[in-house]
């Protein structure tokens, strides 16, 4: 085999390992991307309360964002608001508070914006934070 025909086969088990590894990691995105949110429930207190949540961590008020995690534990404690729901709001809570604001308010968002909205009248959306400039 020549050097030229060496260099050919690498050149294509290359390709193909690339082209191997794009779909994988073009399957990974799409499993993440279509990973459903826990629901927080039908009640409007703990609606408020997330909403108000959003608010704090749009306006980076680190007063406000304890306040509304003090009444999530509670609403969690009485079994208002479900465990998993609690944890992923703990979750976006504890990026706000390690600075990461911009990225909890984009969570939050997505978080809200995956509510099903069932036995509870329907709020309207939030506007969702732009790159940059939340």
């Amino acid at each position: 085999m020549t050097t030229e025909e060496q260099t050919r086969r690498k050149v294509r088990w290359l390709g193909g390992l690339a082209l191997a590894t794009g779909g994988i990691v073009l399957a990974v995105i799409v499993m993440l991307s279509l990973r459903t949110q826990p629901q927080m429930g039908p009640d409007e207190e703990v609606f408020d309360t997330v909403d108000a949540l959003y608010t704090a961590v749009r306006n980076r008020d680190e007063k406000q964002l304890a306040a509304c995690e003090a009444k999530l534990t509670g609403y969690r404690d009485v079994g208002t608001l479900p465990a998993s729901a609690a944890d992923t709001l703990t979750a976006i809570i504890a990026s706000a508070r390690s600075g990461g604001w911009d990225s909890a308010a984009r969570r939050l968002y997505d978080f809200m914006a995956a509510q099903k909205r069932e036995g509870a009248q329907a709020k309207p959306r939030l506007e969702k934070p732009k790159k940059g400039k939340v």
